[in-house]
């Protein structure tokens, strides 16, 4: 059971983002409340849906795209591309908001697993 709801926080979240990122402009004040929802998702799939083998993953590639985002400035980069630009750079910050919270959650099991070992 867990495993079906951390999937689909995983898929609602990627498909969130998604359309926040195309039509952010025309759902007015329910886009602060989907991105909350992105955050709350966020969390979900960092406690039930990242273990084991694939943390070591997941945290390779979720470090990978946050560096990319802020030192890379990928965001920026995607924002000056003509006509879809404005929603390239909707949708990347989108999926951060659903990612880094899971990023962290997932981060601090890691190090309280690698703590708990004798």
């Amino acid at each position: 059971m867990e495993q079906k709801i951390g999937h689909y926080s995983f898929i609602g979240g990627v498909i969130i983002a998604a359309v926040l990122g195309l039509a952010s402009g025309a759902l007015g004040g329910a886009t602060v409340w989907l991105t909350s929802l992105l955050v709350v998702l966020g969390l979900i799939v960092g406690f039930i849906n990242v273990a084991g083998k694939e943390t070591k993953e997941f945290m390779m590639v979720a470090t990978v795209l946050i560096i990319a985002a802020f030192a890379g400035g990928a965001s920026d980069i995607l924002g000056g591309v003509q006509f879809i630009g404005a929603y390239l750079q909707g949708i990347f910050s989108n999926v951060l908001a659903f990612v880094v919270p899971a990023t962290v959650v997932v981060g601090l099991k890691d190090i309280w697993a690698l703590g708990k070992m004798e």
